[in-house]
Parts: C-alpha cells; sequence; structure tokens
C-alpha cells in the first residue's frame, strides 16, 4: 500500500506563490510518474503538472511559465513551485503517481490553494 502526504497549500493574494510538496509512504518499488492534479468548484480535476522517472515533464498551457515541478527521487517526493498565482488557480490541488508493478493510481487527500484578487 502506498499513502500520498500533501503540504504547502493556503491563503495567497495573486501575484504571489506557494509551494507544494507530496511525500509517498509505503511498500514502494519503483516510481513511473508523479505529479498534480486540481479541481476548482463545479470544474473536473485536470492535470496541473507531472514528471516521469526519466524526467520527462508535461504541464497543462494554463500554468506554463509560471508554475515548476520537480522530484527527489531518494524521498519520494514532488514538489510544485507555484508563482504568479492567478484568482483562477484556486482549487483543491492533488498528489498523485504510479509506483510498478502496482497497476494502481494513487492519490492524496488533496491540499486547498486559494488566490485571493
Amino acid at each position: 500500500q502506498v499513502q500520498l502526504v500533501e503540504s504547502g497549500g493556503g491563503l495567497v493574494q495573486a501575484g504571489g506563490s506557494l509551494r507544494l510538496s507530496c511525500a509517498a509512504f509505503g511498500n514502494i518499488v519503483s516510481v513511473r510518474d508523479m505529479g498534480w492534479y486540481r479541481q476548482a468548484p463545479g470544474k473536473q480535476r485536470s492535470l496541473v503538472a507531472n514528471i516521469t522517472n526519466s524526467g520527462t515533464i508535461n504541464y497543462a498551457d494554463s500554468v506554463k511559465g509560471r508554475f515548476t515541478i520537480s522530484r527527489d527521487n531518494a524521498k519520494k517526493t514532488v514538489y510544485l513551485q507555484m508563482n504568479s498565482l492567478k484568482p483562477e488557480d484556486t482549487a483543491v490541488y492533488y498528489c498523485f503517481g504510479h509506483f510498478p508493478p502496482s497497476p494502481y493510481d494513487y492519490w492524496g487527500r488533496g491540499t486547498q490553494v486559494t488566490v485571493s484578487s
């Protein structure tokens, strides 16, 4: 079993920055990829960014140039540095990961990010 523990959410003014962290715990043999989704009220959950074990990174168009994802393989931790935050970035941010040989998706409980105008 794998558990993902997120931290770093909060309230910030527009233009500010936050850093999210997500650490994976449990019986982990390998890490294929980890990343972040977000879900705003009344909207579907959508990908923010992910990073694979080879270092390939994907960003949603809406966050390119403002958010940076990184990972520490030794700590099994993924980070999301969020700069120039906008009110439309307000959402619950969920960490996810894939840990072969487990076939399952693993999710954190979510952390609230609120950006005030």
